[in-house]
């Protein structure tokens, strides 16, 4: 079966599109203000219970999830850690990426249909804007007892792996993990065109916002994953690894972008050393 089907780029999509990523512009998001403790604190649990909900859509217990949260700051890794320790074979558990549209999507739910099985959509967000894709997702997110999904066209569906030919309507048992860098709740507020389809799936499904909204709270949760390690198979001693998070603090108005990415390029070049690292880390990481 193909990892994913691709969306149509009508203007329609690219206005919805637009208009998304207006709102999650977020410098427009005013400070709270909080200490540095009391950020990392904040953020620290958030990721816990992205953890503990994980495993709660593994067991069944949350049969849908949405977890919202910026690009590069550790949301997906620590879906994939819960998956691939409960699941290493990928047996159970599909990761999609990238554009999908609504046969693609039907043939992916009829796929993982069976309950203890976990289909992650991993910023692929161009599936909230299909409002026929849209539809199939809130069946499958239903908290009814019984999630029937029905895809009903003239056009006959076929499974490309078994040449076998889909039915028009099953029951879903499985769970669905959305992952996306959109933030629902902005969204919905912000009168977004989509937001009744939003709406619906945040009704169906546990949303967790792991509520980092500016570059304060970008940068606290790198320092915070460095703490906890991220460097240490690079090679870093202990003052190397203070010397990447000095050099994100002095440039972050400044970098490509934000990101634990971000942090393993610039200690790429921390541990190539040399007197000219810092020269190559902003030249390869800084918009000029």
């Amino acid at each position: 079966m193909p990892r994913g089907v691709y969306a149509r780029k009508g203007s329609k999509t690219k206005s919805v599109k637009a208009q998304m990523d207006r709102l999650l512009n977020v410098q427009s998001i005013p400070l709270v203000h909080e200490t540095d403790e009391e950020i990392e604190s904040r953020l620290r649990e958030r990721f816990e219970v992205l953890a503990e909900m994980t495993d709660m859509a593994i067991s069944g217990d949350a049969r849908a999830m949405i977890v919202s949260g910026p690009a590069g700051l550790g949301k997906s890794f620590t879906v994939e850690t819960a998956l691939n320790s409960w699941d290493p074979n990928g047996i159970n558990h599909r990761i999609v990426k990238g554009y999908v549209r609504a046969p693609g999507l039907f043939k992916l739910l009829y796929a993982h249909q069976n309950a203890g099985q976990v289909l992650v959509f991993d910023d692929a967000d161009e599936v909230f804007l299909d409002d026929t894709a849209i539809n199939l997702l809130k069946a499958a997110c239903d908290t009814s007892d019984r999630r029937v999904i029905s895809y009903i066209t003239e056009a006959t569906l076929i499974d490309e792996e078994t040449a076998e030919r889909l039915p028009k309507s099953f029951e879903f048992k499985g769970t669905i993990i959305f992952i996306t860098n959109y933030d629902f709740d902005r969204m919905i507020d912000g009168g977004a065109k989509i937001a009744p389809h939003l709406e619906a799936l945040v009704s169906r499904a546990h949303y967790i916002d792991l509520a980092m909204k500016n570059r304060r709270d970008y940068m606290i949760r790198i320092r915070q994953v460095i703490k906890d390690g991220l460097l240490t198979n690079r090679g870093l001693t202990e003052l190397e690894q203070v010397e990447v998070v000095q050099f994100l603090e002095a440039n972050q108005d400044k970098l490509r972008e934000l990101s634990l990415r971000m942090a393993l390029k610039i200690a790429d070049h921390r541990r190539k050393g040399g007197d000219r690292w810092k020269v190559r880390a902003k030249i390869g990481c800084c918009r000029i």
